[in-house]
């Protein structure tokens, strides 16, 4: 009767604990679940401000006559941006109540002595430089001013195309004379980069060329980096989470060097 009342008891503890990790369990995977979803609406609000911005200063909805929307539009597809979500995001961006959206910068430190670069795109500037500047404060950073960190980073654009039947070396000999600088394989496409005043001429030269342009875009790339030991990194971590999930933040660029031990 004694073993029968412990074998009974172990199976109820048994059971409680596989029930206790398989809620943990759950609980991860949800988190995750949340964390993606709300990663990919940030970069579906960021591409459907692009597109506003792409129509309203190219004067036009049509993307044969218009160089900025069809890179976003190649830029939507490659994050798997449903099709009809596109074509109303354009619709939207021709009626003349939507909000007009400006690009404005920013710069300054995250602690540790870490640059960083923001770009926004905002209909209300007041209500960004307060969201920018409480994100710098509540996280020991600060907030600078024009040109205080830009001379830290190389201002480049980015071409990614199919690499399949495509010879690097002669793709980067016929685009030296169009602005490229370099062009390296990444899996299976060819990422070309040049100085971003050539975005236009390096753009128009590959289209002409029929390559097929899976993503294009303008980045900043630091020019020294800043290794950090663990505790630091999730500091600085903890600010530019908070940036990138701001609504009015398109990117964010900083000096932390990439082999820093990320945070979980």
């Amino acid at each position: 009767m004694k073993t029968e009342g412990l074998v009974l008891a172990f199976t109820i503890f048994t059971s409680s604990k596989r029930k206790s990790q398989m809620g943990r369990a759950f609980e991860f995977r949800k988190a995750r679940k949340f964390k993606r979803w709300a990663a990919m609406a940030k970069t579906f609000a960021r591409l459907n401000k692009d597109l506003i911005i792409a129509i309203r200063e190219g004067s036009s909805a049509d993307p044969e006559m218009n160089p900025r929307l069809r890179a976003v539009i190649q830029n939507c597809r490659a994050a798997n941006m449903p099709k009809e979500i596109v074509e109303r995001a354009i619709k939207k961006a021709t009626d003349k109540d939507t909000s007009d959206y400006k690009q404005v910068n920013f710069e300054g430190y995250a602690p540790h002595g870490i640059a960083v670069y923001l770009e926004t795109a905002t209909d209300n500037n007041n209500r960004t430089v307060a969201n920018v500047r409480s994100h710098f404060s509540k996280c020991n950073g600060s907030l600078g001013t024009t040109g205080s960190v830009e001379f830290m980073f190389d201002h480049l654009c980015f071409f990614k195309i199919q690499a399949e039947g495509v010879d690097a070396e002669m793709l980067e000999l016929d685009l030296i004379d169009y602005g490229a600088e370099d062009v390296d394989l990444d899996g299976d496409v060819l990422v070309i980069y040049g100085p971003f005043e050539s975005y236009g001429t390096l753009q128009n030269k590959l289209e002409e060329t029929g390559s097929s342009i899976v993503e294009s875009g303008l980045e900043r790339i630091p020019n020294t980096t800043k290794e950090l030991d663990p505790e630091a990194t999730l500091e600085v971590e903890k600010l530019i989470e908070k940036l990138e999930m701001d609504d009015d933040v398109q990117q964010v660029f900083h000096t932390m060097s990439s082999s820093s031990p990320e945070g979980e």
